[in-house]
């Protein structure tokens, strides 16, 4: 079993690497600090499973879990967390997560759910699974009706940089655009979500689970 670890901090990644290389069917192959740079390395080593950060800079953890499922659908994500907030287990859900787990649990719950979801199964950790299912298939039902259901994914990236504080400058440089289109950008999305300064943006962010209070 070939995992991919994505997570800013790096204890938290050199721990569960060692925890991870014990086992003798397991194999880690990669290591991300960031969402950027996992969505690049699962790309270039297709790992069987990425165990995912949520909160992490430049790109979020539902995103990039967003795009590696758009680009490699044969590999598994599995959300590994300190969020129990309902929201963020069903965004990773809907961004296609196979398991979440709580990083406050013990490494067996993780290697369970790395087992579970190697098997093409999903994993939930037991003190979110009764109320996040029941939740989910409200959520699924309502989602469509939300404003943020109509951003791009392009759009969701651009909202959580601008809530990181980055200049519309930076986000020209980091998405290979002109300053020009990435101010106007901005405009259309403050104006698509009916948000007229970038402190309601930042707010709008956080509650949306695109960015977190960390940044």
């Amino acid at each position: 079993m070939r995992i991919l670890i994505a997570d800013d901090h790096g204890v938290v990644r050199e721990g569960m690497k060692v925890l991870i290389e014990n086992q003798p069917d397991m194999e880690v192959v990669g290591e991300a600090e960031d969402g950027l740079m996992v969505t690049q390395l699962a790309k270039e080593l297709s790992p069987d499973i990425v165990l995912m950060d949520i909160s992490m800079p430049n790109l979020n953890g539902v995103e990039a879990t967003r795009l590696i499922l758009t680009e490699n659908p044969d590999i598994r994500v599995i959300a590994l967390s300190v969020h129990l907030d309902k929201h963020f287990v069903t965004q990773m859900l809907k961004a296609g997560a196979s398991g979440y787990v709580l990083k406050s649990c013990l490494f067996d719950e993780v290697l369970r759910a790395l087992r579970t979801v190697n098997r093409s199964e999903h994993y939930l950790s037991p003190k979110i699974t009764d109320v996040v299912l029941d939740d989910y298939i409200h959520y699924m039902a309502t989602y469509n009706k939300s404003a943020d259901d109509h951003l791009t994914a392009r759009e969701r990236h651009i909202v959580q940089m601008l809530a990181e504080g980055k200049s519309t400058k930076q986000i020209a440089s980091r998405l290979h655009i002109s300053p020009k289109t990435s101010d106007a950008n901005r405009r259309q999305i403050m104006n698509k979500l009916g948000i007229s300064s970038l402190a309601e943006l930042t707010k709008y962010a956080i509650r949306k689970g695109l960015t977190s209070t960390e940044f």
